[in-house]
Parts: structure tokens; C-alpha cells; sequence
């Protein structure tokens, strides 16, 4: 058993829409590829002793115990590697639930697709997944402990906290989508100019001085002490001596902490001498040079929490404790405690497990007890000083228990603090007392203050405070989103992509854009290379000036990662012809078509997916979809059109020389197709269907018909515009066309276009990309036969894996089979390639450059025209 490959999608993809976050992984069964589960009477007892909580997997049976049964009846072991999987998350408190096994052409080789919440726990659940099941099928011991001891650290280390996955959560539940930036809790919400930031519960609107004040507690005390608030008195010490003075003009009990410290590291409460008030400094010290010492308030711990200047939630705290029953020992008591379902690893579940750290034992020493102290019955041990809900203190809600003048005082401390979301610390002995009557204090403000004790409390109601954190980011009315256009297809997607962002740009929006040659912010190219996965698309949506954006998506980045998008606005699909087939298990032009069926798959349902009509596989896509439907033809009266205006549907079409709208019975006339400069008067039919689909997307965006129409004529291809599509140079005896195109789909499209160009001899320099099938080399050189009366066959500089006459063989016999006698020269390097048509051209001839490297062909060829522009000016 092996995995040969392993793919995390990061949004909408090929193996599922509703499900973006999956792991692919490809898996050779080897010696189990003939074998079922019921080969072995053995296996299924093993597995359910290993996990027993596999019982609630339903499997396609659909009843709990359902995968128990078709692991007693016999299946595959592919899916006994996807159940556990899925089920080694969930232990590790990462429950995921979604997955699917599918065999692949090649025998006893399947894909297995789970879900994960945590990219790093699902591949290693994934690698895992298949040493368990190796070891179930081998009966031999495996500690499966340490596998969940291990996830539960990535868990740890990289999901969500509390606080930060119920912001998120409320941000998705009202459709606001997001980003994670890093590896922790820094999270773009909205897109765009639109987007607000988080971090944990710090937020972009969250003040920088306001953060200072509340980590410098004396100057927070000192604040608030002059707004007339209730604080314990106190000094900051950066000695032992002035320790003891302190503690001589305060008295005891007393508390120490460090002076910028938080979430209750390094304090100790209720010192009742100097020794124990030195060991306190000490302990403070480790975070902080300065430290607090102020008097001990007598009462309980709350914590009061305030949004955009308003109380939205109140618990009480209360440390990590044991409950004496004369028998057990202190060791014994935590442990019962720590068996409770709801305690967990870290932010895992609502409580945290209660430790014997430092911390612990320097209270257990305090009063002569140790581990092993058996507490007398009723006897309550607290075994932490401070109420921490990550050190296994416990949360009670009491916001509806709250005095207002408590309130009053909460919402007036944020304001003078001037936090956005703040958290304030209060001790007293009831909190349905006015704070000044019932004899408290405030001991702290916090920045970012932790919202797992109001969101999950111990006892009493959940209490939603991600839902006013939503409400300041993004008031109601206020737009999260930009609009985004997707477009894909096996040709046309990057010029169509090139189109759009010029027409969206004339209107007056600040475009992001990507295509295979770059990334595109405001017309500047940030980034070069093929940028068409979602990497790129996150780079323009992560922008903070791009108010629309239009991407064009790949069939590379589909299969390797997903969308870098949940949901477009409008999704384009051109056409649908052999391309890449072979690569990443994707054989046949039907499963091409469904990678490129994500991209109007994930178009809202308000949106529109602009499909071509005269394309069979991408027509069949409309079937399949929730969204509006726009349909765009190069022939008025296909069927497909007909039908579809007649329910009153939307359509682009080709007709009578003009590009227009149907829309009812309507015909909406945009412009002569001759007047447009990206079809060569009318010569470059291919660029007629980017036009149609870039005009219904400009129309539904609702742009002017005029606007629409400006556009279409303002964009000149050119190298700049268009950079290798359809670039054409006019020597004064010959042309030369540079184009990007590099499969049969494309060379037949300029094969049209050359139909209608005059010209005495027709030369071709081609090439066949090395990651394609021999067959596809052999239909490249059957069109190009067709098509050139000469051919210059040259190489790309990578060769992805195969070798020249790999390449250069099929093409040769493809382009003899339909011309024997044609000319054929091969020379490797483009560059030379070119110059040598370059040098030789004879007048009246049409040199058609299919390139790789469009920069240097298009340097290369502009040097040769100005050199044969200054001969004829010499002559």
C-alpha cells in the first residue's frame, strides 16, 4: 500500500464543490488491490477495538454502524484508509465528516478524498491513515495514541482558537467570506477595498494606543482611578527592597503581576507574608521587569466584556478545582475531573484539561500538601491562582445578572481606554451589586480578551459576542465582497480574461486581474509567470485597493489546490477541447469538462454562468447549475439559443456581421464585428467568441451598451494588451503573427484565421509540449500539415520529462501523414528558429510564431523590424 500522490484543496474543485477543504491522495493498494475486508474474520474486530467510535460512521448504508457493515460484508480497503482518516481528526477534536474513494484507470490505484479542517492534520491523517490500516491488515501492534497526541499539537499549533473561529463563523454565516494570512489567527474578512483584518479578537479598527494603555496596567489604573472607577490600591516595584516597602504600606493579602503581562501568566493572588509576596516577584519577573502589587480584593472573579462601546456579556470565573471525598488523592481528584467529556486539549473542547505544573505545586507546598494529599470530604482545592479558562478554570454566565451601574461603568472604562473590543476584570463579591457598594475593584483591562468562557460557558446560556464584532466591522448595508468574474475554457480564457478587466477598467474600478502571464494590480504586472491557480487569485483579492476583480482560472490550479475563491459573480467557460489530457488522471475530454464545470458551479446564485452554446460539453454544464444561465453563439440561429430566448433567457450572439444581445424577444445591437480591432476585420473568428462572452459579462455587470461598445474598440491587441495572442508585426513585404497558442485547439483557430489571409507562402514554427501524449503530437502535426506550406519545428527549453525525438517524431509523422512532401526543418532553439524564418522570408509571406517565451519573440521580432524598417528608409 502506497500513497503516490497527495493534493490539499484549498476551495471549490474537481472533487467537490460544496466541500472546498479536501485532501486528495492517490493510493496504490498493492498486495490489497485483490483482497476485500471480509478476507480476514479477524479485521473488523481489530478495527473496532482500535476505534470504537467508528461506529457512528454511516458510509453510504446511511445508519450508524453502516461502514461496520461494509467492512463485515467485504469493501475495498480505500475506504477503510478514508474512515480513518476522518476519524483520527475527530478524536483529535478536528471532526470533518465528508469523504469519498473513486478507482482511477489504472488497476488497484484509487483516489480517496476526505475532508479536514486543518491543512497539516489532514495530510498527516492521510500518511497515517494508511500505516494504521497496514497494520490492522498485518496484525501487528500500533500505538494510535501517539497520532492523536501528535494531531492534537498541529491542532493546537495552527487551527482556529475559540475566539477567532466564532468570528469567522458569524463572518460566513452572513456571507462575508475570508482569508487566513498566516499560519495563526491573523484573518482577512471580505475582499478587497472592502476587507476588515482580525487577530484573535484584535481587529483593523482596534486603536494601537489604546492596546499600550491596557498592557501598561498602572497607567490603565491610574486612568481609571481619576474617572471615579473602583481600583485596588497599589505600587509598581522593580526590587525586592521596594517589594518590601509596599507590601509595608499596603498590607496584606496581596496580589503580584507582572506589569504587562495577560491571560493571568505570572500572577499569584492572596499573599499572606513576605516570603510567599517574593516568590510572587519572582514568578512576575519571568514576563515582566516591572511588577504589580496591589491589595487582594476579597470575592469572586468576573469578567465583563464590551463591543463598539456596548456590554454584550458577563461570567463569572472560577480557578481549576478539586472537591474532596476523603478516599482520593489530589492526583486522583484531577484526574476524575479531566475524565469529564467536556475537558480537552487545549481549545479543543469547552474546557480545558486541568495540569499539575509550577504553578500547582508551589500552592500545594503553600499549604503543605502534595499529589498524593487526600483532601477531607467537601474539602474545595483551588489549584490555580488565577480563573483562567486555558489553565481549567471553569465560566458561568451571569450577563443577565449584571447591576447597570456595573454596566454603566464596563462601557465607560472601554471608552476611556478607547478599545474597541474590550475585556475588563472585575472582583467582587456579587456583580448584581453596584461595584462601589458591594466593596470591588476592577484589577484589569484586556485587549483582545478571550471569548471562549461567553461563547461556551461551563454553566448558564452561550452568549454570541462574534455577533457584534460582525456588526461594527460590517454595519448593515456595508459590502464585504467585490465582484469577481472567473473564466476558464481550454482557449480564449486568457484574452477574454484581458477584455474584460480593460472593459471593467473603462468603467472606472480599480481591477485586479490574472492571466498565464502575470498577475495584473491596476494595469501594473506584480507578478509574472502563470499565475491562473489560487495562490494568484487570493493575491488580487487579498489587495486592499482592487475594488473588482477578474480571474482567470486554469485547469492546473483547479486540480492542484481548488478556486482561491468560494463564490464568483460571473463564471465564463469558453470552450472545451484536447488539451493536458493524460495529466493529473484526467483522460477524456468529459473529464476535462468537469474541472472546468467548477468554475460556473461556484457562481452565486444571483450570479450568471456564460456558457458556449456551440460547444456540446460546456452547454451540458447548464444542466448542472443553481445560478442564472447566459448563452453566447456564434450562430443566431443555433437551437440551443432559440430555445433558451424563448423561456426569456440572456444570449450573445454573432449575426449579421454585428455583435449583439438577445434578451426576450429583444435584439440589442453592441457593435460591427469589422470595427473591432481584437478580430482583424473580421478575420479572427476565435476572438468573435471571447467578444461575445466578454459583452454578456459587461452587460450583466450592467454597463452601458455605449460603455460596452467604447471598450470593445479601444482594446488594440498588442503585445502590451495581449502579450502572445494574435500579435501581428508588418514588415514591408511580409508579416509575422506571435501567438501563445500550443495545442491543437488553438492552432486550428489561427489555422481559420489564416484562411482568409493573403499571402504567397505560409510558414509555421511549432512545437509540441513535452507533458502531452504522443497522440496529441501526431493531431499537432496533422493540423500544421494543413495549415503551412512550410514548417521550422523547434523545442521548448524544458521538455518535462521526455526526450527530443519523443517530441519531434510524432510530429513529423502527424504533419506526413497529410503532407508527404512538405517542407520540415527542426531547429531546437526558439530564438534561432525565429531568426531564421526572420532572415529568410520571402516577400508576400506570413511567418506564424507559436511561442513559448512570448517576451524575447516579441523583443526578437520588433529588433528584426526596426532594422528592416531602417533599410527601406535607406533605400
Amino acid at each position: 500500500m502506497k500513497i503516490i500522490e497527495l493534493r490539499v484543496m484549498r476551495g471549490p474543485n474537481y472533487w467537490s464543490v460544496k466541500h472546498p477543504k479536501i485532501i486528495v491522495i492517490k493510493l496504490a493498494l498493492e498486495e490489497q488491490s485483490h483482497t476485500l475486508t471480509n478476507a480476514d474474520p479477524l479485521f473488523l474486530p481489530r478495527l473496532k477495538k482500535m476505534f470504537p467510535g467508528m461506529v457512528s460512521h454511516r458510509s453510504s448504508v446511511g445508519v450508524e454502524g453502516g461502514f461496520f457493515s461494509m467492512v463485515e460484508e467485504g469493501t475495498t480497503f480505500c475506504h477503510v484508509v478514508q474512515h480513518i482518516a476522518l476519524e483520527l481528526q475527530t478524536l483529535a477534536g478536528m471532526e470533518s465528516g465528508y469523504g469519498r474513494c473513486y478507482e482511477t484507470a489504472e488497476e488497484g490505484v484509487y483516489h480517496i478524498v476526505f475532508s479536514y479542517q486543518e491543512e497539516r492534520a489532514g495530510k498527516y491523517a492521510a500518511e497515517a491513515a494508511v500505516r494504521i490500516t497496514q497494520a490492522l491488515i498485518r496484525n501487528t501492534k500500533y500505538k494510535v495514541a501517539e497520532d492523536i497526541s501528535r494531531l492534537h499539537e498541529i491542532r493546537e499549533d495552527e487551527y482556529f482558537g475559540p475566539s477567532t473561529f466564532s468570528i469567522v463563523s458569524e463572518a460566513v454565516s452572513r456571507g462575508i467570506p475570508y482569508i487566513r494570512l498566516n499560519r495563526h489567527s491573523l484573518i482577512q474578512l471580505g475582499y478587497g477595498v472592502n476587507q476588515k483584518r482580525i487577530q484573535a479578537t484584535l481587529t483593523s479598527g482596534t486603536a494601537c494606543f489604546a492596546v499600550e494603555i491596557a498592557g501598561d496596567k498602572n497607567a490603565t489604573k491610574e486612568m481609571l482611578e481619576e474617572a471615579g472607577i473602583p481600583v485596588p490600591r497599589g505600587a509598581t516595584v522593580y526590587s525586592l527592597e521596594e517589594l518590601r516597602k509596599a507590601t509595608e504600606k499596603l498590607g496584606f493579602p496581596l496580589v503580584t503581576k507582572p506589569l504587562d503581562g495577560n491571560h493571568g501568566k505570572g500572577a499569584t493572588i492572596n499573599i499572606q507574608n513576605l516570603k510567599d509576596a517574593q516568590k510572587g516577584f519572582a514568578e512576575a519577573r519571568k514576563y515582566s521587569s516591572a511588577v504589580m502589587v496591589e491589595q487582594f480584593i476579597e470575592g469572586f472573579d468576573f469578567r465583563l466584556l464590551v463591543i463598539n462601546g456596548k456590554f454584550v456579556a458577563a461570567a463569572k470565573r472560577t480557578p481549576a478545582m478539586v472537591t474532596g471525598d476523603g478516599t482520593s488523592t489530589i492526583q486522583q481528584l484531577i484526574e476524575r475531573e479531566n475524565k469529564d467529556p467536556r475537558r480537552g486539549v487545549g481549545h479543543e473542547k469547552v474546557l480545558t484539561q486541568i495540569k499539575i505544573d509550577k504553578h500547582t505545586q508551589s500552592i500545594l507546598k503553600s499549604r503543605n500538601l502534595t499529589s498524593k494529599s487526600i483532601l477531607a470530604p467537601g474539602e474545595i482545592l483551588y489549584l490555580k491562582s488565577t480563573a483562567n479558562i486555558s489553565t481549567g478554570g471553569t465560566a458561568t454566565d451571569v450577563t443577565d445578572l449584571v447591576d447597570p451601574y456595573n454596566i454603566l461603568m464596563a462601557e465607560r472604562i472601554a471608552g476611556l481606554i478607547g478599545l474597541d473590543i474590550c475585556g475588563i476584570d472585575v472582583m467582587t463579591t456579587d456583580i448584581a451589586i453596584p461595584l462601589n457598594e458591594a466593596r470591588g475593584a476592577v484589577l484589569e483591562v484586556n485587549a483582545a480578551p478571550g471569548f471562549r468562557m461567553h461563547i461556551s460557558p461551563t454553566y448558564g446560556l452561550a452568549r454570541n459576542v462574534a455577533e457584534p464584532v460582525i456588526d461594527m466591522l460590517f454595519p448593515h448595508g456595508t459590502p464585504s465582497r467585490i465582484p469577481i468574474i472567473a473564466v476558464t475554457g481550454t482557449n480564449g480564457k486568457t484574452t477574454t480574461t484581458r477584455l474584460i478587466a480593460h472593459m471593467v477598467k473603462s468603467k472606472g474600478y480599480q481591477v485586479g486581474f490574472t492571466t498565464t502571464d502575470g498577475i495584473y494590480i491596476q494595469d501594473k504586472l506584480l507578478e509574472k509567470g502563470d499565475t491562473t491557480g489560487s495562490y494568484s487569485a487570493e493575491f488580487v483579492l487579498r489587495d486592499p485597493t482592487v475594488n473588482f476583480a477578474v480571474l482567470e482560472c486554469a485547469r492546473g490550479g483547479l486540480l492542484r489546490s481548488g478556486l482561491g475563491f468560494q463564490q464568483c459573480d460571473i463564471g465564463i467557460v469558453t470552450n472545451v477541447s484536447s488539451d493536458h489530457l493524460g495529466l493529473k488522471d484526467i483522460h477524456t475530454l468529459e473529464d476535462l469538462a468537469n474541472v472546468k464545470a467548477v468554475i460556473p458551479k461556484s457562481v452565486s446564485k444571483d450570479g450568471y454562468a456564460v456558457l458556449n452554446a456551440d460547444d456540446d460539453l460546456v452547454y451540458a454544464m447548464a444542466d448542472e447549475l443553481e445560478c442564472k444561465v447566459a448563452f453566447f453563439s456564434m450562430d443566431e440561429n443555433n437551437p440551443r439559443i432559440l430555445k433558451h430566448i424563448a423561456k426569456g433567457g440572456l444570449a450573445a450572439v454573432f449575426e449579421n456581421g454585428f455583435i449583439s444581445i438577445f434578451k426576450n424577444s429583444y435584439k440589442i445591437r453592441i457593435d460591427r464585428v469589422a470595427d473591432i480591432p481584437l478580430t482583424f476585420g473580421g478575420k479572427a473568428k476565435f476572438n468573435i467568441e471571447n467578444i461575445l462572452a466578454a459583452t454578456l459579462a459587461g452587460y450583466i455587470s450592467h454597463f452601458e451598451i455605449e460603455d460596452i461598445k467604447t471598450a470593445l474598440r479601444t482594446f488594440l491587441p498588442s503585445p502590451s494588451k495581449t502579450p502572445g495572442r494574435m500579435n501581428l508585426f508588418k514588415f514591408p513585404d511580409f508579416e509575422v503573427l506571435v501567438d501563445y497558442a500550443h495545442n491543437v485547439g488553438g492552432m486550428k483557430a489561427i489555422g481559420t484565421f489564416l484562411e482568409e489571409v493573403e499571402a504567397t507562402r505560409k510558414v509555421g514554427i511549432i512545437a509540441g509540449v513535452g507533458d502531452r501524449r504522443e497522440e496529441d503530437f501526431y493531431e499537432l502535426g496533422q493540423v500544421a500539415g494543413q495549415i503551412f506550406d512550410e514548417i521550422i519545428i523547434r523545442l521548448d527549453e524544458d521538455l518535462r520529462g521526455k526526450t527530443p525525438e519523443q517530441i519531434t517524431e510524432p510530429l513529423i509523422q502527424g504533419i506526413k501523414s497529410i503532407a508527404p512532401n512538405k517542407s520540415i526543418r527542426i531547429i531546437p532553439q526558439e530564438m534561432r528558429a525565429i531568426a531564421y524564418a526572420l532572415e529568410l522570408a520571402t516577400p508576400g509571406s506570413f511567418i506564424s510564431v507559436f511561442t513559448e517565451d512570448m517576451q524575447e519573440a516579441v523583443k526578437m521580432v520588433e529588433s528584426f523590424k526596426v532594422i528592416q524598417d531602417r533599410k527601406v528608409l535607406a533605400d
